[in-house]
């Protein structure tokens, strides 16, 4: 089990695939670590997987922390990274850095993860990084800004792909110790490690990345409506309906509890 983002980076330079799974809770953060995850990740895709969102941009700080700590509770072990939520770290350094001392110091994680790599970004994470937070940087498709980018795969133009690429440069130099890669094309996606120092963590960006990461609920089959980049290792949403309407169905004839 990873314990520090220095263990993490050394696992590229052994070549050591990364693994990474969201979570939202004590139970599936517990999961998760008895299952040997490298790392946590408590995403804001749980304003749609938990609290029913359409989107990412609802979710607040107060409710991220609220998940985080209770994803910290179940896997005490693990390293656990935490995304920042859409507007509570753009607007300035010192409003990321309040937002990420919050996470650090109220859920105790390990980490946070911010999206975007433009220079004010790029500032903002390395006031980070120079202030002690670890910072997990996310490039390409960045949910956040899904009312600009939408949903498509980015990065198909010679331009965005210069773009992407000196973005990871500069996340880099600012003292990143990793980079979500969303949705942007394969050769890119290894272009980019094999640049770059530090790890790569695709979601969507093929297999020469140096880690990957999934949303769990899209993993285990619970969602409805799959990425076309996700892999449902199980169904558990047809078996949790079968169970309850066995469940249903037994007490309905009396069969539960036993008598």
């Amino acid at each position: 089990m990873v314990a520090s983002v220095m263990h993490l980076q050394s696992y590229k330079k052994r070549k050591h695939p990364i693994t990474a799974l969201t979570a939202w809770d004590a139970l599936f953060a517990s999961i998760l670590e008895d299952a040997g995850v490298d790392f946590i990740l408590v995403g804001d895709s749980l304003a749609m997987v938990a609290l029913g969102h359409t989107s990412t941009i609802p979710l607040s700080l107060d409710e991220l922390i609220h998940h985080a700590k209770a994803v910290r509770r179940g896997a005490s072990r693990s390293l656990v990274v935490c995304d920042l939520p859409f507007m509570t770290y753009q607007v300035s350094p010192q409003q990321a850095l309040e937002a990420a001392g919050r996470c650090l110091k109220e859920a105790l994680v390990d980490a946070v993860k911010l999206e975007g790599g433009y220079p004010r970004m790029v500032e903002t994470v390395a006031v980070l990084v120079e202030s002690g937070i670890p910072v997990l940087g996310h490039l390409g498709l960045t949910p956040q800004s899904v009312k600009i980018l939408g949903l498509h795969q980015q990065g198909q133009s010679l331009e965005a792909r210069k773009k992407i690429s000196e973005e990871a440069l500069a996340l880099q130099a600012a003292g990143a110790f990793a980079i979500v890669l969303e949705h942007i094309p394969a050769d890119l996606a290894q272009e980019l490690t094999e640049q770059l120092d530090i790890p790569t963590i695709g979601i969507g960006a093929g297999p020469h990345c140096d880690g990957q990461v999934l949303v769990t609920a899209d993993l285990l089959g619970f969602s409805t409506r799959m990425p076309p980049f996700a892999k449902a290792y199980a169904n558990l949403r047809t078996e949790a309906i079968e169970a309850v309407q066995r469940f249903c169905q037994d007490v309905q004839s009396q069969q539960f509890p036993d008598r």
